[in-house]
């Protein structure tokens, strides 16, 4: 294992979806020396903060799990928000690893990188060949932005950051919240609320008919040990290549129809009313399914279902969101 309970490493956003679900298995995993800030406690995108963080503290492993996220409600509405917000978070962070010596960075993504249009399933060389999701596109470029940095910094510094793109994600610690939420989150709280008001029916966005795949957060969380854990000479031919982005993607694998995702919510969630489609507000990208066969490749695989995820995260809004 190349990370250590004596290894001091800092995960950005621990609180978070991502963040809360690195920071477990970490735990899991042995590693005691963890450096976990909370917003209050450290802005991440007051760049004067972070370099003082860094400057005290010394990290040797850095994850980026921190960033500005949203649904297409919130990319829409805010647009400066998420581009600004991320640019800053991640210009600071990636910039005082390098300053301070950080030995291995994993910054995370997000698979609305790839073009909106793609070849299916989405392979990390289709990266900027062609016009990004128009409902995203800041926080897509904003991540695109995080990817060439750390490939820059490799190429001049010679540092060893890894960028990873996971798909859509789920599981405990998620938001809920209507406005700010991604498609899976709002079903399970729109089906709980629908249940317990006894309402005959649920309205949901678009037409049902977009594709999409969903990782258990812990499994990610498994995936990024497993990147981080590499020896370093298989870890760095991942991180040093001249002609290709330091990226990998994480996914389930399979992917899935909303109509059909929608109804596996309401089985589990134990909603017994009908759905209708409202096809007048956006669908997004028609598809997102990541080929995962590099990962493959290093040794991983998802090991949650769907509809066993399904249930564990309905299970943690019952108990710290519902409650």
């Amino acid at each position: 294992m190349y990370l250590t309970p004596e290894s001091r490493i800092f995960v950005a956003g621990h609180r978070g979806l991502v963040g809360s679900a690195v920071t477990r298995r970490l735990q899991e995993q042995g590693c005691t020396n963890l450096l976990l800030r909370t917003h209050a406690e450290l802005d991440l995108e007051d760049s004067h903060a972070v370099a003082a963080f860094f400057a005290q503290e010394k990290p040797e492993i850095v994850f980026v799990c921190a960033a500005h996220v949203g649904g297409i409600l919130a990319n829409s509405q805010y647009p400066a928000e998420f581009i600004r917000r991320n640019l800053a978070i991640q210009d600071a962070l990636i910039h005082q690893s390098w300053k301070n010596g950080v030995k291995r960075l994993l910054f995370l993504g997000s698979s609305c990188i790839y073009p909106r249009d793609c070849p299916q399933p989405m392979r990390e060389e289709y990266l900027m060949t062609g016009p990004l999701e128009p409902t995203n596109r800041p926080y897509a470029l904003a991540k695109i932005a995080g990817i060439e940095m750390c490939w820059a910094y490799n190429r001049q510094y010679k540092t060893q950051y890894l960028a990873v793109m996971p798909t859509n994600l789920y599981g405990p610690g998620d938001n809920y919240n209507l406005e700010t939420s991604h498609v899976l989150p709002a079903l399970i709280r729109k089906m709980h609320e629908a249940k317990v008001g006894n309402s005959p029916t649920v309205t949901l966005w678009g037409t049902g008919s977009p594709c999409r795949e969903f990782l258990y957060s812990a499994d990610l969380a498994d995936a990024c040990m497993h990147l981080m854990n590499m020896p370093e000479a298989e870890y760095s031919t991942l991180v040093s290549k001249e002609t290709a982005a330091p990226l990998v993607n994480i996914g389930y694998g399979k992917e899935l129809p909303i109509r059909e995702l929608a109804n596996v919510v309401r089985d589990v969630v134990g909603y017994a009313g009908d759905l209708e489609w409202d096809t007048t507000k956006p669908d997004g990208t028609p598809r997102k399914l990541l080929d995962t066969s590099l990962l493959a490749s290093l040794g991983w695989k998802p090991k949650t279902s769907l509809r066993e995820g399904i249930a564990l995260a309905y299970e943690d809004f019952l108990k710290n969101v519902a409650s």
